[in-house]
Parts: C-alpha cells; structure tokens; sequence
C-alpha cells in the first residue's frame, strides 16, 4: 500500500506531530493526488482536541485540500495526469441510498468526512491533507481554475462552500441586503462572495478592527457588535443574516436586525446550545435555519463561480512546522484570514 506522510494528533491534549501512515491501493476509480496546500479550518481544531467527543486517533486533519493529479485509474474520465483539483470535507457517501440526493449530498445518510472517519468498506480509516498524498473517488474530487492560485483556493474547499451554498440557498443577490456575522476565516468569504452576487453587504463584528479590510473585499457598512447603538440603527434592515461565529452570542439580537420573513443562517458551531425567545421569531415570520458546506456538485459551481470572479481566500501560508503555533493564533482570531499549509515543508 501507498506510505503518505503528514502530520497527525495522537491525542486531544498533546500537539500534532509527524506521522507516516499507509493510503489505500488506487481503484480504477480513483485519482490520486499530490498535495501542495491543506487549508487550517476551527474544525479541524475542534476535532482533534476531541471537542465534539468523536474523536478516533491518530487523526491526520485537514479537508481544504489542494494538489495536483499524480495517477488516475483505468475508468477515471474526468482527471488526467498534471490536472489542478481540491478535495473538500468528504471523500465518499452512499450512492445506493434510497435518500441520495446529488443537490443535498452533504445532508443525506453514509458521507465518509475526509478525515476522522471511514472509507466506503466502513473499515479503512480516512486521513486529511495535513499529508503529501490522498487517494479519492473521481466523483469526489473538483476541479480548481486554472486562473487562480492553488495555496488561496485550498480554504475555498470548506470556508469558499460553507458561505457560496446559504447565499446562494437564501437568494443573495441585487437589490437583497445580507448581514455576515464575523469578519474571520469563513466570514470574510461571505463578504466577497456575497458581493459578487450583486447582494448589499454588511459585515457585524465585535470591533471595527477589520473595518478597512471588511470594506476592500466587498462589503458597503461594517458595524461593531459591542456598540448597543448598532442594534438600535439596524434594526428590521437584513433580507438575510449569515452567522459565520462559534461564540457564544445573543442571538436574539441579531434576530431583531431582520425584516419581515428574513432568515438567520448559522454555520458556526458554539459550543453550548443558544437560547432564543420565541417572541423573537413570531413577529416577522423570521426563521432560524442551518447550512452545511455544499454538494460536490455546489461546490465545483461555487469554484467555477470564483474562477469567473477571481475569488480566492485570503491566507497566510506557514510550514507544516508551525501547525501548532497557528491552532493557537486561530483561537486568538490572529490571522487574516485563512492559514494554508505549504506541505512541500514536510520535506524540511
């Protein structure tokens, strides 16, 4: 079998390390890729610390993945040899399932996550992009523009998706007035997304810290969140509100800021449940609702759709060395925006 080497967590409380592990055997079904660049996403962090308590070691982390095709199988039709692609947060999912639905393919039974779970066979272990290699069914692997840079389009394979598939679900778009909840690593991609939609957006965030980078990508009004004012001025202004934050925030505030019939879209995760008052919905006919990253098929339109707009991710790239030093500064929210390994470092 394939020898990949990477970087894995062997337990929540100690740091990743090096680790070399095992890839399966190519099907003809398959594309093999090496990997140059593995975006850092909170989940991730959240994962191999076993904060959602579903942790199984050693975890090799990582599913914004960029790389080149290095070997395609005999039935692979799409990929050749020296072709740009990504890899997002599954690798696999059931495609005999009574319930498969290739529009809502994260939401449906049997996804295989790209790392922390298991192959189709339900007995190989999945390993991410924290690696030099990754071998992945054809139907699962997408292709990036030529046009834009693979370090700054690897975050597109999880932040670019889990900000394109709510805006574009919730009909972002002219003459539509969209909120992002957070000026980080997924917000700041709700804001050039949404932008290039046509959407008028507004980015709420603790502090005006990020106010001029907020109003260069995109964004026509940026307010701080710690100025009760804000949710006075604001109120009944949003068509659609996107919560891209995993703090613990009243939602029943941000509730007020929507019109008649608006939506509040969360894709953060915190930690502890949120609660709201029902008298905070009713008036409006507001809603609550989630997203999940996209399909793969979402996804490679969302690609395509950065292509035509010269979308990419705003990163700081680091060697696979300082992994560790970057899960801390992401807690601290210090960086702008995106952290993306260059894993040619492994070589170092």
């Amino acid at each position: 079998m394939p020898i990949a080497r990477g970087y894995a967590a062997t337990d929540a409380s100690k740091p990743l390390t090096p680790f070399t592990f095992e890839r399966r055997n190519p099907n003809p079904d398959d594309v093999v890729i090496d990997i140059k660049f593995a975006g850092i996403c909170h989940s991730d962090i959240h994962t191999v610390r076993n904060e959602w308590k579903n942790a199984v070691y050693p975890i090799v982390p990582g599913h914004e993945i960029a790389g080149i095709v290095s070997a395609v199988g005999s039935a692979v039709t799409k990929f050749k040899v020296g072709d740009r692609v990504g890899v997002g947060c599954f690798v696999d999912s059931c495609i005999g399932c009574a319930e498969r639905d290739l529009d809502r393919e994260q939401y449906m039974p049997g996804l295989s996550g790209t790392y922390n779970d298991f192959e189709a066979d339900g007995k190989t272990r999945t390993q991410g992009g924290y690696s030099d290699s990754i071998v992945v069914r054809e139907g699962y692997v997408m292709s990036i523009p030529d046009n834009l840079p693979l370090d700054a389009s690897a975050p597109l394979l999880c932040a670019g998706i889990t900000l394109y598939s709510p805006l574009r679900h919730w009909n972002a778009g002219p003459g539509k007035k969209v909120a992002i909840v957070g000026m980080g690593g997924l917000g700041h991609m709700g804001v050039k997304l949404g932008s290039a939609m046509g959407a008028d957006i507004t980015v709420l965030s603790q502090s005006l810290s990020k106010k001029e980078d907020g109003l260069k990508l995109g964004a026509k009004e940026y307010y701080a969140t710690n100025d009760p004012e804000t949710f006075k001025k604001l109120a009944g202004t949003f068509d659609l509100i996107i919560c891209t934050v995993s703090a613990e925030i009243d939602w029943n505030a941000y509730l007020g800021l929507l019109k008649v019939d608006g939506s509040f879209v969360v894709v953060g995760a915190p930690e502890n449940p949120i609660p709201v008052h029902a008298f905070s919905i009713i008036p409006g006919r507001k809603s609550i609702s989630g997203s999940m990253i996209g399909s793969i098929k979402e996804t490679q339109e969302m690609l395509d759709f950065c292509g035509k707009h010269n979308i990419v991710s705003e990163i700081e790239k680091i060697n696979i060395q300082q992994v560790n030093e970057a899960y801390e500064r992401v807690l601290k929210s210090d960086v702008r925006y995106r952290f993306v390994i260059d894993i040619a470092s492994l070589a170092a």
